[in-house]
């Protein structure tokens, strides 16, 4: 659970460094051009949040949830659990994650054998 943990602040750690120096990367003639790499560090860092708060619940299968997050905020989840109290569980989490507008299902329910 340490190592776990430790990944997850280190991956949180890395993108927020990155948020700085794109930020400064960005061209200062246009506003567009600063938004589009803030934007996909928003969602960068909106998808690192969802993921660490399913580590945090302590599910086993947290790790076999995949997150993606889109340009509008949308989370879209995925992977396979054992049990639609386990996917809905994912969905209720991901929801309640700042910045995230809403939350598509893809999770496949798949009882242990």
């Amino acid at each position: 659970m340490k190592i776990t943990l430790a990944t997850s602040c280190l991956v949180l750690g890395a993108l927020l460094g990155s948020m700085g120096s794109m930020a400064y990367a960005a061209d200062d003639s246009s506003a567009m051009s600063q938004s589009k790499p803030m934007r996909a560090v928003k969602d960068s860092v909106i998808t690192t949040k969802v993921k660490a708060k399913l580590m945090a619940e302590k599910m086993s299968y947290a790790k076999d949830i995949k997150v993606e997050t889109d340009l509008n905020g949308i989370v879209s989840l995925g992977g396979t659990v054992a049990t639609q109290e386990d996917s809905d569980k994912a969905t209720d989490i991901a929801q309640d994650t700042d910045g995230v507008n809403s939350v598509r299902n893809h999770i496949k329910v798949q009882p242990a054998q």
